[in-house]
């Protein structure tokens, strides 16, 4: 079923969903199992699977010299989606990025999609490779996540690539777009932010997930913000528990985000990460309490391989 329509039906109730990272190369899926199993009492619509775009790695020939190789750490998106579906019955929705994948790759990939059922998908930029200081397009790729939803939107509306086929099924994709309520790290304003955003909606995009905040006025002030500029699709909050102290660090340095001071001085007072954990399972259960009191759509968690926080929060909201 289709994001929006999980949203159509729920009639105005807010629903509950997360995200998880696929398993390293030589890890059992198991281990992925094991922390979605704790969180379906809550009986979540869909599940976001993240991609992982290519890394460098040099391998030594043996000469003195290194051989420079393609390699991606955590492959399988659409088969753990597949196994999702089949082992749980509900949606599983994989992320689709520009980097690393040319066009050609990415219509294959949705032709897999298409033959397994799956109705929604994410369209993503992607971020620059570990090696690049700056996002380079991969050749023959999409440069930017609009140009990837017009192609998905092609695809719904039976236009391959390069193929003249005449199609029995038609292709529906209903397309997920990132939204970032503090604006993207390279955008120079939240304005300029925003008519990106309107893009990927005009060209097919029919929701929008935020990158994780921590002041829901930030949220709500996005939201007023886009429905100005005439963004109509659902937006959708991400939200992340804080889990180790470190965070306070990582964060702001990775997604460019600000983290409330309340927030902050609590983490620091702390005596270890245990007690971190703790201070972020109840700080994302007063967070999400108010949106979820604003009405949001759907409460979206990031939990990064682990649930233990995310079904605390959970139980105290559903």
């Amino acid at each position: 079923m289709k994001v929006t329509d999980h949203i159509k039906n729920a009639n105005g109730k807010t629903l509950f969903s997360f995200e998880v990272i696929p398993p390293k190369k030589g890890t059992n899926i198991q281990d992925l199992y094991d922390n979605i199993d704790p969180l379906m009492e809550f009986k979540p619509p869909f599940i976001d699977v993240t991609t992982s775009r290519e890394e460098y790695v040099y391998v030594d020939k043996g000469n003195g010299l290194l051989d420079k190789r393609i390699t991606r750490m955590r492959p399988g998106t659409v088969g753990i989606c597949a196994s999702i579906m089949h082992k749980y019955q509900i949606d599983a929705i994989p992320h689709l990025l520009c980097g690393g994948f040319t066009k050609e790759e990415t219509e294959y990939v949705l032709v897999d999609c298409h033959y397994l059922g799956i109705d929604n998908v994410v369209a993503l930029r992607g971020d620059a490779r570990k090696d690049e200081p700056y996002f380079v397009p991969t050749k023959g790729g999409n440069a930017y996540a609009s140009e990837l939803v017009e192609q998905i939107n092609s695809l719904n509306n039976g236009k391959y690539l390069h193929d003249d086929v005449e199609i029995e099924h038609n292709y529906d994709f209903c397309i997920g777009v990132a939204g970032y309520p503090e604006k993207h790290m390279e955008a120079p304003s939240l304005v300029t932010d925003l008519k990106r955003l309107k893009a990927k909606v005009d060209a097919g995009a029919d929701y929008v997930v935020t990158q994780m905040f921590f002041d829901n006025k930030k949220y709500f002030e996005f939201v007023d913000k886009a429905r100005e500029v005439g963004i109509t699709v659902p937006i959708i909050p991400g939200i992340k528990p804080i889990a180790v102290k470190r965070h306070l660090q990582i964060l702001p340095q990775v997604f460019k985000i600000d983290l409330p001071q309340d927030l902050i001085d609590a983490v620091e007072d702390c005596k270890d990460n245990k007690a971190v954990r703790q201070v972020g399972i109840e700080f994302a259960i007063q967070q999400s309490k108010e949106l979820k009191d604003a009405g949001v759509p759907f409460l979206h968690y990031y939990s990064m391989g682990k649930s233990d926080n995310i079904k605390a929060i959970a139980s105290a909201l559903f």
